[in-house]
């Protein structure tokens, strides 16, 4: 079903919420768009300008690793400047009112947990880009430290202190898939009783399976986002408007 209006897609929505005990908010690029944040995947966003680097070959040479530290640094200002937008108050408000226990995140943006959400009830899918980390050690790293190191050495990419690569906690083209946040995010898409996608486009596999699976647990689905998506048919609700709009009448409610 796909409201006419914004008005009757808000009621609408507000009573699938109401009804619910366990919510599961899936949440992609488009909820932190208003934010700031670039979007990767969309027609004209960076990866349209920017072919991404796979792990592979960030892992075989240091010119693709400097070449990924230099797209960061890049981006360093849009991601430091961003606050949470009226999509994230909004699940934040609904996290602390007993609704949701758990956010499931494709962003790596760190605003979820920023907005109130404890950062071990966000489970982040592709990893955090406000810091990084050692792919040996597993060491954590500022990203300020990196960029001075960066700069000192005209641009090259530090490495850790064991030998092993500096790289942001992202997962990339290529690099495994975190297996304690997709099990985690397997069990929290079973056992809720509203699976509420939003800003997803809902192509990126495996992430994009949660939502299929919540709906043959017996889950109702919600997809929020201004694009159609593949699964938009198998939806109960389908919300194709500004997703701050949408969100907005449910903070601090």
């Amino acid at each position: 079903m796909t409201p006419p209006d914004l008005t009757t897609a808000i009621s609408d929505l507000r009573r699938l919420i109401k009804n619910a005990d366990r919510i599961l908010p899936f949440t992609g690029a488009g909820i932190s768009t208003e934010c700031g944040i670039p979007d990767f995947r969309s027609p004209g966003g960076l990866w349209t300008k920017n072919r991404p680097i796979p792990f592979d070959d960030f892992m075989a040479s240091r010119a693709m690793r400097d070449e990924s530290w230099r797209r960061r640094f890049a981006l360093e200002e849009s991601f430091a400047k961003a606050e949470p937008g009226r999509g994230h108050r909004a699940l934040a408000t609904l996290y602390h009112a007993g609704k949701v226990p758990a956010v499931v995140t494709q962003n790596i943006d760190n605003l979820h947990q920023i907005s109130g959400i404890a950062p071990q009830d966000v489970v982040e899918l592709h990893g955090n880009t406000t810091y990084a980390t050692c792919l040996d050690c597993a060491r954590r790293y500022d990203v300020s430290w990196v960029k001075e190191q960066f700069d000192a050495a005209s641009q090259h990419a530090p490495d850790c202190a064991c030998g092993g690569y500096i790289k942001t906690a992202t997962v990339s083209f290529g690099q495994a898939m975190p297996a304690t946040a997709m099990q985690r995010a397997e069990e929290l898409a079973k056992s809720c009783d509203l699976f509420l996608a939003v800003g997803s486009s809902l192509v990126v596999w495996p992430a994009a399976g949660f939502p299929l699976m919540a709906k043959r647990n017996g889950a109702v689905l919600v997809i929020v986002n201004r694009e159609p998506t593949e699964f938009d048919e198998l939806a109960d609700l389908v919300v194709r408007h500004d997703i701050g709009d949408v969100l907005a009448p449910f903070i601090g409610n």
